[in-house]
């Protein structure tokens, strides 16, 4: 694929999503990384569910912690952080061929200490009406994946 985007949830909690994110990565050519704790295992029932059976040919690669992630992602690669408490709109950001989109767990989001680590590559999904707390995380990564596609040609 020619913008070979890499889709990172940190901590993810539901297996639903998990699954239906790496359903997107295969239709998207993404690769998923998955930064461990994960709330469920990956041979959970709910997961294949969500994936079908697409879940055998999704690139994913897993990983203890961060660290053991940066340790992989070439210092040249873009990183761009998603949370509901970033300043800047998603729209603004120039997305590069092979960039890493991070995702956070769905009750917390990105730690603290990450958002302010990264706090120039940091970018929110708008939302119109301050009810709603914060977008499924599978619909996040769906819209992100699908901006940075949009920037970057099919």
């Amino acid at each position: 694929m020619p913008h070979q985007l890499n889709v990172v949830l940190v901590e993810p909690e539901i297996p639903n999503n998990t699954g239906s994110i790496g359903r997107l990565c295969l239709a998207t050519g993404s690769v998923l990384h998955l930064v461990e704790p994960l709330g469920f295992e990956i041979n959970d029932t709910q997961l294949k569910r969500a994936g079908l059976d697409y879940w055998k040919h999704v690139q994913v690669k897993r990983y203890k912690n961060l660290q053991a992630l940066f340790d992989t992602i070439p210092a040249k690669a873009q990183k761009v952080f998603f949370s509901t408490k970033a300043e800047k709109i998603f729209y603004d950001c120039s997305f590069e061929k092979g960039a890493y989109l991070f995702f956070g767990k769905e009750t917390k989001g990105l730690s603290e200490e990450l958002r302010k680590e990264n706090s120039d590559h940091i970018y929110k999904i708008p939302q119109y009406d301050d009810r709603v707390r914060s977008i499924n995380l599978a619909t996040t990564v769906g819209v992100a994946v699908f901006e940075a596609i949009r920037q970057l040609g099919p």
